[in-house]
C-alpha cells in the first residue's frame, strides 16, 4: 500500500516538475491522448488522466507572482496550443484520407493540410488556456476558470470565419448516451465546460492542501458526473417514444468517390437509386402510409433540374404517397456564368419540384475557395465537387412536404453546428441530415460525424433522419437513440417510422447564453479575486 501511495504521489510530480522539450512533449502527448474519448473509440477514462496532467503541467509552470500576467499568458498559450496540436491532430488525421480520392492532383498537399489545420485550431484551445493562466492560483477555482476558458474558446472556434466546432471537448463524453442527455439542457458548449471540470479535479489530490478539501472537491466532481449521468438514464427510461404518420426508407447505395462522377458510371449510379427507390418494402415500414424516401448528398452525377427525363423517371419510381427528398447540385445563371448550389429537393410522385434548400454553411477548401485569386496561384483549388465552387444559400429554412410533415434540412457538416434552429421561424417535425463521408473511408471521420449529428437531435428533442453515401445512415430519435442504421461501407436500406419529437428542450429555448455568462462570469470574478491579491501583496 505504501508502494502504492508513493508511485502515485510521484505522478503528479512527473508533470509538475517537467521543463524545456520534456513538458512540451508530455503536454501535445496528453492532447493526442485526448482525441481517444471521441468516437470510435470513445474511451472517456482518458479524459481522467490527460485533464489532471495539463492542470500539473500549467501548476509546474505558471509563475503565479503579482505583475506577471502577460508571462502566465505566454506560457499558458504555449502549452494550451501544445496540447491542442497533439488533440486536434491525433483527432483529425483523417482528413488526409480526402487528399487520395484524386491522388494525382492533392495528395502532395495532404501533409501540409493534415498538419496546417490542427496548427490553426490549436490556437483557440492556446487562447483558452492562457486566459486560464492569466488567473492562475493554487486553490480549487483553477480548475473552474480552465473550464470556461476552453468553454469560451470552443465557441469561438464554432463562429470565427464561418467556424469548425468539431471535437469540441464536450464531444469527449459522445460515448455515453446518459451523459449526453445533458445537451438537451445545456447544449454541446455546457458539455465542454463539463467534461473539462470535472475530468480536472481529480488534480487537486495532489494540492498542498489539507486533505479533506482535497477529498471533498473530488466527492463534489463524482456527485456532479453521478447526477448528470443519473438525469441522463431517467430520460432515457422514460416511456418509448411514439411514432408519427410517416414511413422514412433511406437509401445508403455506397459509391466509391472514385467512381461517383465518372461520365461513364452516370446512368448505372442512377439506376442504383431507382432500383433501390422501388424495392419491396422491409423493416417497420406499413403499406399504404404516407412515406418519405431519402437519398443523400449530391446523390445523382448531374444537375437534376436540368434533367427533365430524369425527374419523370423518379417520379415513375415513386409510389402512391410518396415523396423524394434528396440532396443534389443545382444551377442558376450568375454574373459571371453559372452559379452552383449544393442544395436539397423535395420531389413529390409526379417528378415536380416542391421544395428547395440550398447549403449555407460551405465547406472552406471543399466547396468554396477562401482567398481564392491568391490560392489558385499556389495551385490550391477545390478538393470536392466537380464544380468550380459552390455559392452559400440565404439562410436555413424549413421545408414541408405534401403531408404537412416539416423538416429542417442539414447538408453534411452543416449537422455539427450547435444551435440548428437558430433563425428558423418554426419548430419542426424532425431534423434531416443528407452527407457522402466516401471521401474519408474507413476512418474515425464518419463515426465523428455520426456521434455530432446525434447530438443535434438531444439539443432539440427532434428526431433525425440521416441519409448518407457510404454511411453512417441512420433514424436517430429525440433522445440520441439510434433506431436503425447501416454500417459504413454497407450498400442497403432502411425502412422504419418517423419518431415523434419532444417538447422543446431548455437548450432549446435559451441556446448557449447561459453557459457563455456564467464562463465569462467565473473569469471576471477570478480576475477579481487575483486583483484584490495582488493589490494585498503589494
Amino acid at each position: 500500500m505504501q508502494w502504492l501511495s508513493h508511485r502515485l504521489s510521484a505522478l503528479p510530480n512527473t508533470f509538475l516538475l517537467a521543463w524545456g522539450w520534456q513538458r512540451r512533449l508530455l503536454c501535445a502527448a496528453c492532447g493526442a491522448l485526448t482525441a481517444f474519448a471521441l468516437p470510435p473509440y470513445d474511451f472517456t477514462f482518458v479524459l481522467l488522466v490527460t485533464f489532471p496532467c495539463l492542470v500539473w503541467m500549467l501548476d509546474g509552470a505558471v509563475d503565479p507572482a503579482p505583475g506577471k500576467r502577460v508571462q502566465r499568458f505566454r506560457t499558458g498559450f504555449a502549452l494550451g496550443w501544445l496540447f491542442g496540436f497533439g488533440y486536434f491532430l491525433s483527432g483529425l488525421w483523417w482528413i488526409g484520407a480526402a487528399f487520395l480520392v484524386e491522388a494525382e492532383r492533392f495528395a502532395w498537399l495532404m501533409p501540409f493540410a493534415v498538419l496546417a489545420m490542427p496548427v490553426g485550431l490549436a490556437l483557440f484551445t492556446g487562447l483558452g488556456v492562457g486566459l486560464a493562466a492569466i488567473f492562475w492560483s493554487d486553490q480549487f477555482r483553477r480548475i473552474l476558470v480552465l473550464a470556461a476558458g476552453l468553454t469560451l474558446t470552443d465557441w469561438l472556434r464554432g463562429h470565427v470565419l464561418t467556424g469548425f466546432p468539431w471535437n469540441a471537448f464536450g464531444y469527449g463524453v459522445s460515448g455515453s448516451l446518459s451523459v449526453s442527455q445533458a445537451a438537451s439542457l445545456v447544449g454541446l458548449y455546457g458539455l465542454t465546460f463539463f467534461v473539462v471540470a470535472v475530468f480536472s479535479t481529480s488534480a487537486v489530490l495532489a494540492d498542498a492542501r489539507p486533505f479533506r478539501q482535497r477529498v471533498t472537491a473530488v466527492v463534489a466532481a463524482a456527485v456532479a458526473l453521478a447526477a448528470v449521468a443519473g438525469y441522463g438514464a431517467v430520460r432515457l427510461w422514460q416511456a418509448a417514444l411514439p411514432v408519427a404518420d410517416l414511413d422514412i426508407r433511406i437509401v445508403q447505395p455506397s459509391i466509391d468517390q472514385k467512381d461517383k462522377w465518372r461520365p461513364e458510371l452516370r446512368d448505372e449510379i442512377f439506376q442504383t437509386f431507382l432500383d433501390m427507390t422501388e424495392a419491396p418494402l422491409g423493416g417497420a415500414a406499413r403499406v399504404g402510409q404516407p412515406r418519405m424516401v431519402v437519398w443523400p448528398e449530391s446523390a445523382v452525377p448531374f444537375l437534376l433540374t436540368q434533367e427533365p427525363g430524369a425527374l419523370f423517371r423518379i417520379g415513375q419510381s415513386l409510389g402512391d404517397k410518396t415523396e423524394l427528398v434528396t440532396g443534389a447540385i443545382r444551377a442558376e445563371p450568375g454574373m459571371r456564368g453559372a452559379d452552383y448550389f449544393n442544395s436539397v429537393f423535395v420531389i413529390g410522385t409526379e417528378g415536380t419540384v416542391q421544395g428547395i434548400y440550398d447549403k449555407v454553411r460551405l465547406v472552406p477548401f471543399g466547396e468554396y475557395v477562401p482567398f481564392k485569386p491568391l490560392l489558385e496561384s499556389l495551385g490550391i483549388s477545390n478538393l470536392a465537387g466537380p464544380m468550380d465552387g459552390f455559392e452559400a444559400g440565404y439562410q436555413p429554412r424549413v421545408l414541408t412536404t405534401s403531408e404537412s410533415f416539416s423538416f429542417l434540412p442539414m447538408i453534411c457538416y452543416e449537422a455539427i453546428f450547435p444551435g440548428s434552429l437558430d433563425g428558423v421561424s418554426r419548430r419542426p417535425d424532425f431534423l434531416l441530415n443528407v452527407t457522402n463521408d466516401a471521401w474519408f473511408g474507413r476512418t474515425p471521420g464518419p463515426y465523428q460525424h455520426l456521434a455530432q449529428a446525434r447530438l443535434r437531435a438531444i439539443e432539440t428533442g427532434l428526431p433525425l433522419i440521416r441519409a448518407a453515401n457510404t454511411g453512417i445512415s441512420a433514424v436517430i430519435d429525440a433522445k440520441g437513440q439510434v433506431v436503425a442504421k447501416l454500417a459504413i461501407f454497407e450498400k442497403g436500406l432502411i425502412d422504419s417510422k418517423l419518431p415523434q419529437r419532444l417538447d422543446n428542450t431548455l437548450y432549446g429555448i435559451f441556446g448557449d447564453l447561459p453557459v457563455l455568462v456564467i464562463s465569462f462570469l467565473i473569469v471576471v470574478f477570478a480576475g477579481f479575486y487575483q486583483y484584490n491579491r495582488d493589490s494585498r501583496v503589494n
